[in-house]
């Protein structure tokens, strides 16, 4: 079963990552993580992928977070070698020179919940449950959810949710900001494949600085953000891919992006 626990399909330039445990809510065994890590790794270097939307199998379920069946057997050093296995892999994700778009399609529960914060956009569809359930077990989020939720829907919401362990719905979790856009299930990879498409239609090159900018420059102070902007533009102005974007818009015509 191991090998088929993460699914992978490639479709105009965008890989769709399935998390494919559907008979336990997809939910985060040590196999599954280290199998999303090599494929987050593979795809790092790849030209020809330009986005990648990660989902879960099933129309339950995105992810439930951590296996705890699995959980209970392990030893104090293998949970902390789990924790920090996912902790890196989700900065991984966050820090993937490619945009990431999470399709909650069900329950995202705690590292579920990480998972889609980790991502730089969130669809979800209109039965998604997510939440940061961990003081409930007695532990606290472990892969980014104390340092991600509140910069993304404000610290005092972020102590609420995580103080209580309360779960919110599709229309809540979108008038929060902890996601992008929410939609009917049926209609959630479209709407996931949709936007992917819109992002392949810009220069590769300027989306890689444009995150990296973002994701460097909201930790710093304006004076050092602005630096890290300046610094992210100057990379772009050489590229080819300036130049064809500047004949196209000359020429009236769609411009062909390389990644140059």
């Amino acid at each position: 079963m191991d090998e088929n626990i993460l699914l992978a399909e490639e479709r105009d330039s965008v890989v769709t990552l399935t998390l494919n445990r559907p008979d336990v809510m997809n939910s985060f065994n040590v196999a599954l993580l280290r199998a999303l890590r090599d494929q987050i790794e593979s795809l790092r270097f790849r030209t020809d992928v330009r986005v990648i939307i990660i989902t879960g199998a099933g129309d339950k379920a995105f992810c439930s977070g951590a296996d705890l069946k699995e959980r209970a057997t392990l030893n104090p050093m293998q949970v902390k070698e789990y924790i920090f296995t996912i902790r890196n892999l989700f900065t991984s994700i966050e820090q993937l020179n490619k945009p990431v778009i999470a399709a909650v399609n069900g329950v995202a529960l705690g590292g579920g919940t990480e998972l889609a914060l980790a991502s730089d956009i969130r669809i979800a569809s209109m039965n998604a449950t997510m939440g940061l359930t961990e003081t409930r077990l007695a532990i606290i989020p472990g892969a980014g959810g104390t340092q991600r939720l509140p910069r993304l829907v404000g610290r005092g919401k972020a102590k609420e949710l995580m103080f209580t362990g309360r779960r919110v719905g599709a229309e809540e979790a979108l008038k929060i900001n902890l996601v992008n856009q929410i939609c009917e299930l049926k209609d959630l990879l479209a709407e996931c494949r949709k936007m992917a498409a819109m992002i392949c239609e810009t220069g590769p090159v300027a989306i890689e600085q444009v995150k990296y900018a973002i994701n460097y420059g909201i930790e710093a102070d304006l004076h050092t953000g602005l630096a890290i902007e300046s610094n992210a533009y100057w990379v772009t102005i050489p590229t080819e891919d300036r130049i064809e974007g500047l004949t196209a818009f000359r020429e009236k015509r769609k411009p062909v992006y390389k990644g140059k």
